[in-house]
């Protein structure tokens, strides 16, 4: 945003504001005016606006908004369409009113990983909303009006940012503004002027997860009190908490329950309200990469593969895999002795199984990875993977694990498909699926209450206070944080 005139500058504001106005991620302390009262600046307007007069310019500028280059249009028609198309912020204020807050809100969007530039920063300027208050014969009620509608959109663009994220693929601006959402930013917004903490009300739009407020807590740490005091703070640290805050707003839930795997880290997490368990993965690698998504697990399989019979396996699958051993992966053939040890595909390994077949028999899996062990979890996506056992449990001793053809392999998928059965009220089935399980018995697990599952990418994340780093898998960042700050080359390069 532009900076305050000579007289206020954005460095007056923040270094006396910010603390007090974001000690806590709520801004709840903001009913406390003495502070912003002390500045000058925010001080309270005695001066009536004219109502008709400006309703009328309101109106008359709504009925060509198509002209004030706005980033959501009918979202703005709609507010003023709620809101009595009354003027809902160039009107008297008392004290550290609204109009002043939702000002700060915009000036201090960098502690929420965006931009100032995406909010109308030439228009929205303080010493002009300060004349228009103080000094409105200054104004016509057009130029009035067109302030007040470009404060509701970029406070509506401020909102749906937070909600849905910037550059959401599943929800651009103009899905949004044509209002076939679940979420209204216009009806926030106007919800929120009824609240005694504006503010809070605004922010509440944000994600709720644990893994976005971590983020939010320490990039507001790092900009709003670290920079403004003048500690130096790596930018690059800034952006790269800023590009993962946009894609946990593009996987934002309300849900307490949910499973969300992290690509970079190679991990899953079972969320519950009252705990957390933690899972490690293997992922796609980079040839063919795991997709970012959100489904549902709606029942698990045990046994989930084809037994090849005896005769089939060898006459037909041995001896093409002797002749190539990746004919087995290609196909999405394991072999296994009879006591269930995996072999593996190796021209020395397939040597021993052909001089002994009787000792060993092959499964075949129905989808991207060779083996689904004895476990699969399934959910509805386009891109046909799914969550799976894996026999191969020695690659999850390996720090980075990229191996997989799209799939999800998981560590200890037994333990998993068990919190999820006591999750579903079905703790009785335990013994059911430990019997098909040891018997290797191809059995279905329906789930009464489907557990949403989320895949993501976030190279970063908040621990104990600290900013843990992830490797950029499938070099996803740099595409991310050029269009995010419309940067023809992101900070990792230069």
């Amino acid at each position: 945003m532009e900076k305050y005139n000579k007289i206020f500058t954005l460095l007056s504001l923040c270094k006396r504001l910010l603390i007090f106005c974001f000690i806590t991620i709520t801004l709840s302390c903001l009913s406390n005016k003495v502070t912003a009262e002390s500045t000058g600046l925010f001080k309270s307007s005695l001066v009536a606006i004219p109502d008709s007069a400006l309703s009328t310019a309101l109106k008359s500028q709504l009925n060509s908004i198509d002209e004030l280059n706005l980033n959501y249009p009918n979202s703005v028609r709609r507010f003023y369409t709620q809101y009595g198309h009354q003027p809902a912020w160039i009107k008297p204020q008392s004290g550290f009113g609204q109009t002043w807050q939702a000002m700060l809100l915009l000036d201090c969007v960098l502690q929420y990983g965006l931009a100032h530039a995406d909010y109308h920063p030439n228009e929205l300027i303080y010493s002009k909303l300060h004349d228009i208050l103080e000094k409105p014969e200054k104004y016509s009620d057009a130029e009035k009006a067109r302030f007040e509608i470009t404060l509701t959109d970029a406070l509506i663009t401020f909102m749906n940012n937070l909600h849905f994220g910037k550059l959401n693929p599943d929800f651009p601006a103009s899905k949004i503004d044509v209002g076939n959402t679940v979420f209204h930013a216009e009806a926030a917004l106007l919800d929120a002027t009824k609240q005694n903490d504006f503010m809070s009300a605004v922010a509440s739009v944000q994600p709720k997860s644990k893994e976005y407020l971590d983020l939010q807590d320490h990039t507001r740490l790092l900009v709003g009190q670290y920079q403004e005091d003048c500690y130096e703070v790596p930018q690059e640290d800034i952006r790269i908490m800023a590009i993962n805050m946009e894609r946990l707003r593009w996987i934002n839930t309300e849900d307490e329950t949910y499973i969300l795997i992290n690509i970079p880290s190679y991990t899953l997490i079972f969320q519950k309200p009252d705990t957390a368990y933690q899972f490690k993965v293997i992922v796609g690698k980079p040839s063919s990469p795991t997709p970012r998504l959100q489904s549902q697990i709606s029942y698990f399989t045990t046994a989930p593969e084809w037994k090849v019979p005896k005769s089939i396996f060898v006459k037909e699958i041995l001896p093409k895999a002797l002749k190539d051993t990746g004919y087995l992966e290609n196909n999405h053939f394991a072999i296994y002795d009879n006591q269930g040890k995996y072999i593996e595909p190796q021209q020395a390994e397939l040597a021993k199984v052909k001089q002994y077949p009787q000792k060993y028999y092959a499964r075949q899996s129905s989808g991207c990875d060779n083996s689904l062990g004895l476990i699969v979890f399934r959910f509805q996506n386009v891109y046909d993977i799914y969550l799976h056992d894996t026999p191969e449990q020695l690659l999850f001793a390996k720090p980075e694990r990229a191996f997989s053809h799209s799939c999800i392999r998981l560590e200890h998928a037994e333990k998993l498909a068990g919190l999820l059965l006591k999750n579903d009220g079905a703790a009785n089935k335990l013994p059911a699926m430990r019997q098909a399980l040891e018997a290797y018995q191809t059995k279905n697990f329906i789930l009464k209450k489907p557990v949403p599952i989320k895949i993501t990418y976030l190279t970063c994340e908040v621990k104990a206070g600290l900013l843990i780093k992830y490797k950029d898998l499938y070099n996803l960042d740099k595409s991310l944080e050029m269009a995010l700050y419309n940067a023809e080359l992101p900070l990792t390069m230069r």
